[in-house]
């Protein structure tokens, strides 16, 4: 085999690598939105009904917290549940469709997990909604808490320069 020959493969082979593995050599981020940004106060309004749904925003929700730490911005989150995410957060399965039921003990696994975690400020399960499903406000998974009406909440928060987001 020449020289050419084998420096040709050799240069083809590096260029090939190249072009699989760039990608993951330029991560996104996100510096530019946040730039002068030392600290990132959101409340979140989460509804979702189906527990597949629900177990993936609180999967987003513990991303996007991840993200702010690691882009040098101090995280204050908190997480208001109401309509149908209400039978979701109860540890009564009788509430939940049957569809959503081998969704209760991964949600309540990710509740206590965020519950611990840096930056998550509180979980709050809305009275009023536990009281339109039909649910018992006892039974709420630990460590969310409920709370008087999640409207005041999220009214109260925004006043307080929280951001809001519907996820």
């Amino acid at each position: 085999m020449s020289a050419f020959r084998f420096s040709a493969i050799r240069l083809a082979i590096v260029g090939l690598m190249i072009a699989i593995l760039a990608p993951a050599a330029f991560a996104y981020n996100d510096a530019a939105a946040l730039k002068g940004i030392k600290d990132g106060k959101i409340i979140f309004d989460v509804t979702a009904g189906s527990g597949k749904a629900l177990l993936g925003r609180l999967k987003v929700i513990d991303e996007t917290r991840d993200t702010l730490i690691k882009e040098g911005v101090t995280p204050y989150f908190i997480l208001t549940f109401r309509g149908p995410a209400t039978k979701l957060i109860q540890s009564d399965l009788s509430k939940m469709a049957p569809k959503d039921r081998p969704y209760a003990a991964k949600i309540a696994a990710e509740l206590r997990k965020m519950g611990a975690q840096t930056g998550i400020v509180g979980l709050q399960q809305c009275a009023v909604a536990v009281r339109e499903q039909h649910t018992n406000p006892k039974k709420v998974v630990p460590p969310v808490k409920v709370v008087g009406n999640a409207f005041v909440s999220l009214m109260a928060y925004e006043q307080k320069g929280y951001a809001y987001i519907q996820p």
